[in-house]
């Protein structure tokens, strides 16, 4: 609890306190809210709240703030002053501020964290950048926000799981294979046609001259299937490495780097499908798998 709630519990009390010996005629109380005055000279917070309980108390907004400060104990208080109407400014002790560097200091970057989450679980997905190229300013943007989301949300006490999501399945990673294949066979003299989809980044041709470099021309004695499923890992790992590296060096760390390939090669897509299809929450129309989302 900071030096404003704790203030604001004092002020509370006082005024209960007041009342339960008689200073002050019975009646609900209000909440106590304080403010950080416009000006110095006011103190370092003020509040209104004699104003507020005059309504409920029938009494005088001043009377009640005299019989306020009257009873207020707090340790950190210099001295209380009554102004106009009934505002009541508050005057802290310095020592207060020194407590709390001290706190800060003992407690270092812990300082501030709360059990608010309750250890609640909770997965951040972001990033998850294609691992078809390198990073680039949107991916920055979206690495910074998910990073501070994550690292607030601890601070607040959630368990906190952070995920990029690898896109290694589907036409871009095939067509990442195609493009490297046909700059692989373009430096070893050949002219391939470049497939429509491809990629034409300048770290496509220096993935090619990696793998010649490794292993020279051996892949062309291999079926264009098999050189592409070698060029696809190939490429994969290089690129992942890249973003990984740029990502760290950017202050971004995942606990997890979810594989999307995992889910087609133990059937949890098919399977997720099938109880889908059974649950009758999705139909196939028109050669494609709909979810039915008007149910939900």
């Amino acid at each position: 609890m900071n030096v404003k709630e704790q203030l604001a519990e004092a002020i509370a009390r006082a005024a209960a306190e007041a009342v339960a010996e008689g200073s002050l005629p019975q009646g609900a109380l209000p909440e106590v809210f304080l403010e950080v005055p416009p000006e110095k000279s006011f103190g370092d917070y003020a509040t209104n709240f004699a104003m507020q309980a005059a309504r409920t108390l029938k009494a005088n907004p001043r009377k009640i703030a005299e019989a306020i400060v009257a009873h207020l104990q707090f340790p950190w208080l210099d001295r209380a002053e009554i102004a106009g109407p009934g505002f009541i400014n508050f005057f802290l002790k310095p020592d207060w501020l020194y407590g709390l560097l001290q706190e800060i200091l003992d407690q270092g970057e812990t300082y501030g964290n709360t059990e608010t989450g309750g250890k609640q679980k909770i997965q951040i997905e972001f990033v998850s950048a294609n691992p078809t190229g390198p990073l680039h300013v949107g991916h920055g943007r979206g690495a910074a926000f998910g990073s501070a989301l994550a690292n607030l949300m601890a601070a607040a006490g959630y368990d906190v799981q952070k995920e990029f999501y690898i896109n290694d399945a589907g036409n871009q990673i095939d067509n990442l294979a195609l493009s490297v294949e046909a700059r692989y066979l373009e430096l070893l003299g050949q002219s391939p046609e470049f497939p429509e989809d491809g990629y034409h980044g300048r770290d496509i041709i220096d993935t090619a001259q990696r793998i010649i470099d490794n292993a020279g021309s051996r892949y062309l004695l291999m079926g264009s299937e098999a050189r592409r499923e070698v060029f696809k890992q190939v490429a994969l790992e290089e690129k992942l490495a890249a973003l990984k590296e740029d990502l760290a060096s950017f202050g971004v760390t995942f606990d997890v780097w979810f594989s999307e390939r995992s889910l087609f090669e133990n059937d949890a897509v098919a399977a997720a499908c099938a109880e889908l299809r059974e649950k009758g929450h999705a139909y196939d129309k028109d050669g494609a798998f709909w979810l039915r989302s008007t149910d939900f």
